[in-house]
């Protein structure tokens, strides 16, 4: 949504807000329910979409401080977006203490807020202002990326072959970036370790690709990054992450589909065109992988992935997996392949695995 709009959107919903105060009638407002109970994945479409189930903010005594807060929260965004400024959520939070009793007591409280406004005019939060803390991942390989320089507006080049013993850091927004590549896929990595590993050998260019941290669950910047990347240059994404419930439910399921708690915003921030290259559980018994047993939270994230998660309930391949993975009772890391060798996921796993695409998990 461009600025004038947002701003205009913001006025809008607050002059609704006063003109039911004067009619003496309760203020109200509604946002979209953001778990993964309102939302539905279709493959065709490729990510999680809305359903129809809201909540909603009505202002009376026991919700009074909260309703205040949400507007205080869109004053500050309608600030931020007329000034061309910016605030972090810490930053954020922050300022509300002088908001006298409207003030936030912790951060989680603001975040939710900041949430719920974003999800309000279906917008992402760094359309409204707000920034994350987190860097949006590393990228090393066969890709330029085409930015501007700040101060001169002059066109920029960065060489991500070229940063030696580094990486080229993501930045929070990536809708003006450009690309040039001739890499044949992108593999997307959950740890900095296995990514440095990689990029320690060149990996790249051995493979002719372009690797990307993603440091955990991916933040939305990283994810929008690689979306933009692959479709744009119709190249496609591997995931490499370990084979637990939180690596595949969670760290794979975000970058690929969503979440239920960005379900408003999914449409941007998800890769549908992502496949899992692995660890697989398949992938622990052929190359002989030492385990953890899976602990409780384990049980507990792969029994919710298949009876709550609408894309592992789409997919036999992943309830398969999971129920393998459960039976056996125990979990692999990415590092695990140093069993035979430290370079061994750059000298046959990776090869291996790359030689049957067709293989790979949706």
């Amino acid at each position: 949504m461009p600025d004038g709009k947002m701003v205009k959107a913001i006025k809008s919903a607050a002059l609704g807000v006063h003109q039911k105060i004067l009619a003496r009638r309760k203020p109200n407002l509604k946002f979209p329910l953001r778990s993964l109970q309102n939302v539905r994945y279709r493959p065709a479409v490729g990510f999680f979409e809305l359903l129809g189930k809201m909540k909603e903010r009505t202002l009376t005594v026991g919700t009074v401080k909260t309703f205040a807060q949400t507007l205080r929260m869109m004053s500050l965004s309608k600030n931020l977006v007329e000034t061309d400024d910016i605030a972090t959520k810490r930053e954020a939070y922050y300022v509300s203490k002088n908001w006298g009793e409207a003030r936030f007591d912790e951060q989680p409280e603001s975040d939710q807020v900041m949430e719920d406004i974003e999800a309000l005019f279906r917008v992402n939060r760094e359309q409204i202002g707000f920034i994350p803390e987190e860097k949006g991942g590393e990228v090393a390989g066969k890709l330029t990326v085409i930015d501007k320089d700040r101060d001169t507006g002059k066109t920029l080049k960065i060489d991500c072959t070229r940063f030696g013993s580094g990486a080229y850091s993501i930045p929070i927004s990536v809708e003006d970036l450009g690309f040039q590549t001739d890499a044949k896929f992108i593999l997307a990595i959950e740890t900095a370790g296995m990514f440095q590993r990689l990029v320690k050998h060149n990996y790249w260019k051995k493979a002719n690709c372009i690797l990307i941290s993603m440091g955990g669950v991916p933040t939305r910047a990283c994810r929008r990054f690689v979306r933009r990347l692959s479709d744009e240059k119709r190249i496609p994404v591997y995931v490499f992450v370990d084979c637990d419930p939180y690596g595949i439910a969670n760290i794979y399921r975000t970058l690929k589909v969503g979440s239920g708690n960005a379900a408003h915003v999914n449409e941007y921030f998800c890769v549908p065109k992502a496949t899992f290259l692995g660890i697989t559980p398949q992938d622990i018994v052929d190359y002989k992988l030492p385990t953890h047993p899976l602990k409780d939270v384990d049980l507990k994230r792969a029994s919710d992935a298949v009876k709550n998660d609408p894309f592992i309930q789409h997919h036999k391949a992943w309830q398969d997996a999971f129920a393998r993975l459960v039976k056996m009772g125990v979990r692999a890391e990415q590092q695990a392949l140093a069993k035979h060798g430290l370079n061994y996921v750059i000298d046959d796993y990776l090869p291996q695995k790359l030689a049957h695409p067709e293989r790979f998990l949706p």
